[in-house]
């Protein structure tokens, strides 16, 4: 029998944290292994599980005791995965270990056993590519669509209004009419659209596309035009109005850039120039409106 390397003390303090983070991945799999009961990612989960459980085991025998998981790190991951998507938030999970794995890299050829550690952990950000594609996912594209034209449609035109009239509580007003009927002849075209899609064989609703683009416009409406109820100075509004829209844009495109394992500086600088240029754009119409016609309001 092959005895055991000494481990100095700087080493087995990590060793242990290995072993939390084993037996804490763990019972995130398992619990996730179980709402999905009966579907392939439910397979998947489970292979992984237990694959978390023999990493544990392994850093037992080296720690020589039991250690405790991290509960609210299981809390907090399944609640995010129930809520935001399971690739979500296993992806998210799984940015969390890069420095870990760097760290576990540094054991390699030291310790018996190792070098089939890091194979698996290798082979478990292969099986979560493999993960079924999920509604949140699916309807994605429906997202964008009502996000990207709530943006770059009402931020230009709260621009060009904020120059043109100069009263915080009347933009308000104009951009949350006009936010809110431009979201239902949003959700309605891409209805139309999705069920033209439909009778091609596809596997989307089209219900479902219209309600996921009507609700993100919605939302994104309700996000932008607050600034003027909130702020009496129009300037000021304006400002704040595209830090909300620079916010909603990098929340949103950290989000399916993690949950697709996409780049997110690339999207995101796309949908900021997009959406601030038709800003930029919009306003100057405004001050050429306002000095032309002589508005003030």
């Amino acid at each position: 029998m092959q005895q055991a390397p000494e481990i100095d003390a700087k080493s087995m303090k990590l060793l242990q944290s290995f072993q939390k983070n084993e037996i804490t991945e763990h019972i995130i799999y398992t619990i996730l292994a179980k709402k999905l009961q009966g579907t392939p990612n439910a397979k998947i989960l489970r292979q992984i599980a237990n694959d978390e459980e023999r990493h544990y085991r392994f850093w037992r025998q080296y720690t020589k005791r039991d250690i405790k998981p991290k509960m609210f790190r299981v809390f907090w991951y399944t609640i995010i995965a129930s809520l935001l998507g399971l690739s979500f938030g296993l992806k998210l999970m799984e940015q969390g270990e890069v420095i870990a794995a760097k760290a576990l890299r540094a054991f390699k050829g030291k310790l018996p056993g190792i070098n089939e550690m890091i194979g698996d952990e290798q082979k478990h950000e292969v099986d979560l590519l493999k993960l079924m594609p999920e509604e949140k996912l699916e309807y994605a594209g429906s997202v964008v669509l009502g996000l990207n034209d709530a943006l770059v449609e009402l931020t230009g035109a709260l621009a060009g209004l904020t120059f043109a009239l100069q009263n915080a509580r009347i933009i308000g007003f104009i951009g949350a009419i006009t936010g809110f009927a431009a979201s239902f002849s949003m959700a309605a075209s891409h209805y139309l659209s999705t069920k033209e899609e439909a009778e091609q064989n596809t596997a989307k609703s089209p219900l479902k596309g219209a309600l996921y683009t009507g609700i993100a416009y919605i939302l994104t409406v309700t996000l932008l035009v607050a600034p003027y109820f909130v702020l009496q100075n129009v300037f000021s509004a304006l400002a704040m109005m595209m830090g909300i829209a620079i916010t909603v844009i990098a929340c949103y495109t950290f989000y399916i850039t993690t949950a697709k394992s996409q780049r997110f500086t690339p999207r995101f600088l796309e949908m900021a120039l997009i959406s601030l240029g038709v800003a930029a754009a919009t306003f100057l119409v405004g001050v050429f409106i306002r000095s032309v016609f002589g508005i003030d309001i």
